[in-house]
Parts: structure tokens; sequence; C-alpha cells
């Protein structure tokens, strides 16, 4: 890697494997505090576990997965808060990346994830983030737009990239593989030991833990070892290449796509009108006016 890393900016983030417990089994992610630099508190951040920055009109967030992610905690704050601040006009893609993955349809960490996701996925959806990297499952998947499992235009694509190489070797079991592959939801606890795990309530997986076959959310998947290379061609247009590592240099590429952003059609957050509290109902009834004749097509929010 030191040809590489030399050379090459890097941005780090924690993940599983760099919590290195020490025999006090109190002590941990030392190595990782301790040798990289990250722009903390440039970006509001009080860890290094979470931190933000901009480069090449993309604004990227870096999620910490093995720190506290609830509601009531700093780092979630500080996620609405750094979210707030975005400047479509300089940084028009908002891109988050963390270790653990939400959106995976392979058996290992299998929705393990669940509570971090319902905590923070209704955050990034309200700010409009268009792209989330992750890593953890050592395998490539590419999802399509999704929010809360459903597939939705203005939900970020999630893309599974945590196939860098591993003494582990590849992931390539599915849970929709068969029924054996699905594991058992209260298994599934986050680093607090909570769990978090549900059925599915709605869709072709209703009461069901697992999908029977590949998730609708799920466009690409691979058990190759690769990596991904994302260009913000524009403000409204990202091309994303990943390659296997089998793979030729100078070839085409695995699996390519453009991402594409709808500005005009996925407002970043609600429109925000402050109203007399005598004039409220007027305006909900031109609100409702408005939401019928445009179907949906705007958000607004009323403060009384």
């Amino acid at each position: 890697m030191q040809p590489v890393v030399s050379r090459v900016p890097l941005m780090m983030i924690e993940g599983n494997h760099e919590k290195e417990e020490q025999g006090t089994g109190d002590q941990t992610f030392s190595a990782y505090n301790a040798r990289f630099a990250v722009p903390s508190k440039e970006s509001g951040s009080s860890s290094k576990f979470y931190y933000s920055f901009n480069a090449g009109g993309i604004h990227f967030v870096m999620l910490g997965g093995y720190t506290n992610y609830y509601k009531s905690g700093d780092q979630y704050k500080w996620l609405q808060k750094d979210l707030a601040k975005v400047d479509r006009k300089r940084t028009p893609w908002v891109v988050v990346a963390m270790h653990p993955t939400w959106y995976s349809t392979y058996t290992k960490h299998y929705r393990e994830n669940e509570c971090m996701r319902q905590q923070m996925e209704g955050l990034l959806y309200k700010y409009g983030v268009d792209i989330v990297l992750s890593g953890h499952v050592h395998a490539y998947e590419r999802s399509n737009r999704v929010y809360d499992y459903n597939l939705d235009p203005c939900g970020p694509v999630h893309i599974v990239v945590g196939d860098g190489g591993n003494r582990e070797q590849v992931d390539d079991y599915h849970v929709d593989d068969k029924p054996e592959n699905c594991p058992n939801p209260p298994d599934e606890r986050d680093i607090f030991s909570n769990t978090c795990a549900f059925k599915f309530k709605s869709g072709p997986a209703k009461g069901k833990y697992c999908w029977d076959k590949q998730a609708d959310y799920s466009a690409y998947r691979e058990s190759s070892f690769g990596h991904g290379i994302l260009e913000a061609k524009n403000e409204t247009h990202a091309l994303w290449t990943w390659y296997r590592n089998q793979d030729a240099y100078g070839s085409a590429g695995s699996d390519i796509i453009y991402i594409v952003r709808q500005p005009e059609r996925c407002h970043v957050k609600p429109q925000e009108l402050r109203l007399p509290k005598y004039k409220l109902e007027v305006w909900r009834k031109v609100q409702k006016q408005i939401m019928e004749e445009q179907k949906g097509s705007i958000r607004l929010l009323a403060f009384s």
C-alpha cells in the first residue's frame, strides 16, 4: 500500500478491525486515534470517529458506527448541524461514508446495523444525501435509490465496497440463496448489545426477516475483491465505476453507472414557512390545494 498511500491523500474512518481491544479491555481504537489526522475540529466535531470535509464539489460526511449514534448522542446532533449548513451551490453532492452497512443482501452482517439505520436514515433523507459508501461486508453491492427498504427516487444510492481484500476471504452467501442463510433476528445486535431487528410489515418480504429473492433495493452484487472510483462530473451527474481485481488494467470496469441528482424533484429539506396563528388555518387550506395540484411534488412544513 505504501506506493499508493504515500502519494494519494486518504481520509480514514474507524471500523471494527481498528477496535483493537487492549489487555485491560477498556482501551480501544488507540492506534486509529494516534496515527490518523482528520478534520474533526475543523468540521465542528468533538471526535475523530465522525467528521466532514469538502472535496471536488462533494461534501463528504464520515460517520462513526462504533460510537454513540443514537438521537440523544453528540454524533447525531453534530450530523444534524453539519447537514443543515451544507451549501449546495458550492458542493451540490453530499456523500456519506461509514464502515458498517445499512443495505446489504449478504448473509454476513445482514441487518446487524438496524439500530444505526433507524436512528440516522431519516436525517440523511431529509437533507438529500445522494450516496452512502460503506464496507464491513467483504464483497460488492450497489443499491437502487432506497429509503426505509422501499424504492424511493429521492433516497440515496447505497454502495457496499468492503472488497478491498483481506485475510477472511470474500463473502459469497446471500440471505435469499436458501432459507438457512437467513440469520436469526435476535442475534443481530449493535455495539451497545441492543437489537432493533424486525420482520418486514409490507412488500414482497412481508412477515419475514429476509427476502426469498434478490431484494428490490439491490441493483447489482458480486462476490469479488475490487475498488471503486467516484467522479462528480457536474452538479447533477456523477460517474461511479467499480473494478474487479482480476480485470486487466485499462478495462472498462465491471459496474458502471451514472448517478443522477434531481434537485427540482427532491428538495434538500422542507421549505419552512412561519405564519401568525390566526392565518394558520387559511394557510393549511392553501397548502392542501397546492399539494393536490402538484401531486406531492413539493414538501412544506408549517410552524405555529
